[in-house]
């Protein structure tokens, strides 16, 4: 198992390293420390002093909350501890979360005048988390999907999209798959995003066009490293990740995005809880209201995310189909 301090200096390393490289200067990019003392990457704030927007508790909204769950006071949150920048990532201090999902379930939270009892597991432990009890929410990047939706109730707050990341300097622009028909793009395997690739690159072929060469790599590192030194032609991956490596190494730029769900359908990412736990209707009011007052917004623009934004949340939408 990857230790928590492996992931957190991994993560420092692949948003860090390149702008040293690059700037070689005593910048707050550069150095990482800005005259407050704040860690900075590239401009965004990665130590543990996260100074979050903070919202107001609305007693209408919070009177939607099961009486069990006000009484204690606390909203029990699980997220993946996986570091995955911007979504959620280990601090400077490696020990204090950060990244877009801590900071809207905070907003949520906030509003329901409730405190985090924040928990990072594994992936699959989210779900388990879910189905005991153990957790009230999870805001982790969980995709709607149908088979979910029959376990599971959702409250949007996000947009489920995917990137094409190519070097800087090029002037391709990919919108289907004819633009990346003879192209070397790499994904990682057993993903959305590479079930996409190869239906695309399939569709090419049945076009007379050529297919893609689609490749492979361990770690995102080796992604990036492969991209700059031209033996890939770019990178597909989540959107949110594609956003925050191209704002913090400065190396590459976002050549086309979709979503995440493939053609005909808008993925979503929600706040999930357990079926039937009487909380979804709270989450999704609590998340309407912060999209209302403008923190919402805030949230997004902090970690670069402004362009999967909704202008509402909804409960229980279209997810993605069973396969």
């Amino acid at each position: 198992m990857i230790s928590r301090r492996t992931l957190a200096a991994s993560v420092v390393a692949l948003v860090v390293a390149p702008l040293l490289s690059a700037c070689g200067g005593d910048s707050d990019a550069a150095t990482g420390t800005g005259t407050s003392g704040t860690k900075q990457a590239g401009g965004v704030n990665i130590g543990p002093e996260q100074n979050r927007i903070r919202a107001k508790k609305v007693d209408e909204i919070a009177s939607l909350v099961p009486a069990d769950i006000r009484k204690r006071g606390t909203l029990k949150l699980g997220q993946s501890a996986d570091a995955s920048p911007p979504l959620g990532f280990y601090a400077t201090d490696d020990k204090t979360r950060i990244g877009s999902e801590i900071d809207l379930a905070t907003l949520v939270a906030d509003t329901l005048g409730l405190k985090l009892d924040n928990e990072e597991v594994s992936w699959e432990n989210l779900f388990v988390g879910l189905d005991s009890g153990k957790f009230d929410a999870v805001f982790s990047n969980v995709t709607v999907t149908e088979e979910r939706k029959e376990k599971y109730d959702f409250a949007t707050y996000r947009l489920d999209n995917i990137a094409f990341e190519a070097k800087k300097g090029t002037d391709w622009k990919i919108q289907g798959p004819e633009d990346v028909a003879g192209k070397t793009i790499a994904v990682s395997s057993g993903t959305n995003q590479e079930k996409i690739l190869v239906d695309w690159s399939k569709q090419n072929e049945k076009a007379g066009r050529k297919p893609v060469d689609i490749k492979y790599f361990q770690k995102d590192t080796d992604y990036y490293l492969a991209l700059q030194s031209g033996r890939i032609d770019a990178y597909l991956g989540p959107s949110p990740s594609a956003a925050y490596h191209v704002a913090t190494a400065k190396q590459s730029i976002v050549v086309g995005t979709l979503s995440g769900a493939g053609d005909g359908l808008q993925g979503k990412i929600a706040a999930t809880t357990k079926k039937g736990s009487g909380l979804v209707d709270a989450y999704a009011a609590a998340l309407d209201h912060v999209i209302e007052d403008g923190s919402y917004e805030r949230v997004l623009k902090r970690w670069g995310l402004s362009s999967e934004a909704v202008p509402k949340s909804e409960i229980n939408p279209p997810g993605l189909p069973k396969i």
